[in-house]
């Protein structure tokens, strides 16, 4: 059995993400029932509070401004908006309110303040809230633990090798120094990445050595399967088999064995049996709703289906973890610094990503 060790190598996880199949799945099991009940998965709502216009040309995200594609999109929502959303996701089995913004990062002002108020607004309806708002720092971390969030989203995407041909605008170093900056508050960590963007199984293990040596461990890692958005990079990629994420989930379970491993975007293309398989193989925690901002993803009554038909049950909010206490503005001990970070800007180029902004500006023009 696996107990938390934060010196996994490439060479290890390789090793155990190629044994036979019913074998690493046994282990997988076997790891999973050790530190989780293996009948309960979280169920999150993921809810996009600001769509497209994104700055930054990851390759997979249909949210880039620079790329065409048929997302339309919105302003920051309204504080109200945010709480009917959330108390619908409630009311349907949810325990958890993701929200997500495209932001390349959190700028101080008028708009991160309705966002602390969209996190004490739901903390105080008894979810646990979690944000994906880009690159963050310490203080803005701070700020959003204040308010009353539980978890902070931001994935590392893939390994830092292959980082650089899906992403030029940002750097690998970025997204671990804003967990970091996440680690000095007292908000937990939710970081993962997508598999089938072209990378290698070395890239694979790659991602899992660098999130299972931070100490501590990621408490939430979502496994993402590519979904390929007409008018981005990778349109064209075919879709995963579904063992590999089984492999995938299988892993990641016995090389972090007490996190949360999220079965995340790709499971319009999962049949409930690859589902069932991951499930046993030690995913714990799923997203709900019709979208994950802005891709597809089973309705919640399929899920509740599934759940039926396999014996499972949605974990309890907080089930892993204190709520926090929300510290009303007008009580606020942080101040807005008005930062202005100099997050870094590569500056390479990455063919495709060069090819699909030429391709928006010719349907843009015609």
């Amino acid at each position: 059995m696996s107990e938390v060790k934060h010196n996994w190598t490439k060479e290890q996880i390789l090793e155990i993400y190629n044994k036979p199949l019913m074998e690493l799945l046994y282990e997988a099991a076997g790891v999973h029932r050790k530190y989780h009940d293996p009948n309960t998965v979280q169920v999150s709502t993921l809810l996009s509070i600001k769509t497209g216009g994104c700055p930054e040309d990851c390759g997979y995200c249909p949210q880039a401004a620079r790329y065409h594609t048929d997302i339309e999109g919105n302003d920051l929502m309204s504080v109200s908006h945010v709480k009917a959303q959330a108390l619908r996701a409630k009311a349907s089995g949810s325990s958890r309110v993701c929200m997500g913004a495209a932001w390349r990062n959190v700028k101080d002002g008028p708009e991160f303040d309705q966002v602390l108020e969209m996190v004490r607004t739901i903390n105080k309806l008894d979810m646990e809230v979690c944000c994906t708002l880009g690159m963050l720092t310490e203080n803005q971390a701070k700020r959003l633990a204040e308010a009353g969030l539980y978890a902070y989203n931001h994935n590392l995407d893939t390994s830092e090798d292959y980082y650089k041909d899906v992403i030029s605008t940002r750097a690998f170093e970025d997204r671990l120094e804003t967990i970091g900056n996440v680690r000095k508050s007292n908000v937990t960590v939710c970081s993962g990445g997508i598999i089938g963007m072209g990378e290698k199984l070395e890239d694979r293990a790659g991602m899992l050595v660098a999130l299972s040596t931070l100490d501590p461990q990621p408490e939430s890692v979502p496994i993402n399967a590519l979904v390929a958005v007409e008018g981005t990079p990778m349109e064209d990629l075919p879709p995963i088999p579904i063992w590999d994420m089984i492999r995938m989930v299988a892993t990641t379970r016995i090389i972090m064995p007490k996190t949360q491993v999220r079965l995340s975007a790709g499971r319009t293309e999962m049949s409930p049996e690859g589902q069932a398989l991951c499930f046993f193989a030690g995913a714990n925690s799923i997203f709900a709703g019709d979208k994950l901002l802005t891709t597809p993803n089973p309705d919640v009554n399929e899920d509740m289906e599934l759940f039926k038909l396999l014996g499972l049950k949605p974990q309890k909010a907080f089930a892993k973890g204190s709520k926090p206490e929300t510290v009303e503005a007008v009580e606020s001990q942080l101040t807005d610094l008005g930062e202005k970070p100099k997050w870094s800007r590569p500056g390479h180029t990455i063919s495709r990503n060069e090819e699909a902004k030429i391709r928006a500006k010719e349907k843009n023009q015609s």
